[in-house]
């Protein structure tokens, strides 16, 4: 999807040839995701316009104050595209000792996710709603993460869209920067493709440890399922976990 905001921004700068303009636009990060037209629920609205601000951290590309958004110190899980947010909350529910951070860019979702935090009182999930390459980059500090999630993200399973997807070399190095030593990073698809992309990145990424042996898969994972997950099954897709620890 076209950023029409940073599009203009950059047509509208004075002094800038049309080839400039052009190479700029060339130069334009590639995204993991798009935004999709989806009308949102009253209860979604609702949610959005009365508990964004207790719920959501804001992000303007500096550092999150975690410390101030979480009323105890504990070991922070974050998830990358939680979707409609139903197995982050019952994670933040079953695991009370441990802080959340979700990270997501569609309304609806995070609409969602904050009615679910409010009616069960929830106080160890937090949201960002931003991209998540610049929220994990930017926003958290080195060796900050315990555990990654990013559960069914989309597979770009066209093969000029390939270059879209998020685990590449690049971005596994920047969690391996974020992540604890010993901390964990889980990945879930329901794309055979996309799950091979995953292990034939990780197996040759540095300082990554695959828990389940070298070149394994995850057989048994320990996660709530997600909708993602079901709709797939029910497509007669299968379901490929991974699990890598930060060595070094």
């Amino acid at each position: 999807m076209l950023n029409l905001g940073y599009h203009r921004r950059i047509f509208a700068e004075p002094g800038s040839t049309v080839t400039d303009k052009i190479e700029a636009l060339k130069n334009q990060p590639l995204k993991s995701y798009v935004i999709r037209a989806s009308r949102l629920t009253e209860a979604q609205k609702k949610a959005l316009d009365t508990l964004w601000d207790q719920y959501v951290l804001p992000f303007n590309n500096e550092p999150l104050d975690l410390g101030q958004a979480f009323s105890q110190p504990a070991p922070l899980v974050v998830e990358i595209g939680f979707g409609m947010g139903d197995s982050l909350l019952e994670m933040a529910i079953a695991s009370p000792e441990q802080n959340f951070l979700g990270i997501e860019v569609h309304r609806p979702g995070v609409g969602k996710l904050l009615h679910g935090i409010d009616a069960h009182k929830v106080t160890n999930l937090k949201i960002v709603c931003d991209d998540a390459s610049q929220v994990i980059s930017t926003g958290l500090s080195p060796a900050s993460i315990d555990r990654l999630l990013l559960y069914f993200p989309d597979p770009w399973h066209k093969k000029r869209h390939n270059k879209r997807r998020l685990v590449q070399s690049e971005f596994v190095q920047m969690v391996r920067q974020r992540l604890k030593v010993n901390g964990e990073f889980h990945m879930a698809t329901d794309w055979e493709h996309y799950a091979m992309h995953m292990l034939e990145v990780m197996e040759a990424a540095e300082g990554f440890r695959n828990k389940n042996g070298k070149g394994c898969f995850w057989g048994d994972p320990a996660r709530p399922e997600t909708k993602f997950e079901r709709r797939g099954l029910k497509l007669g897709h299968g379901v490929w976990d991974l699990l890598y620890t930060r060595v070094s």
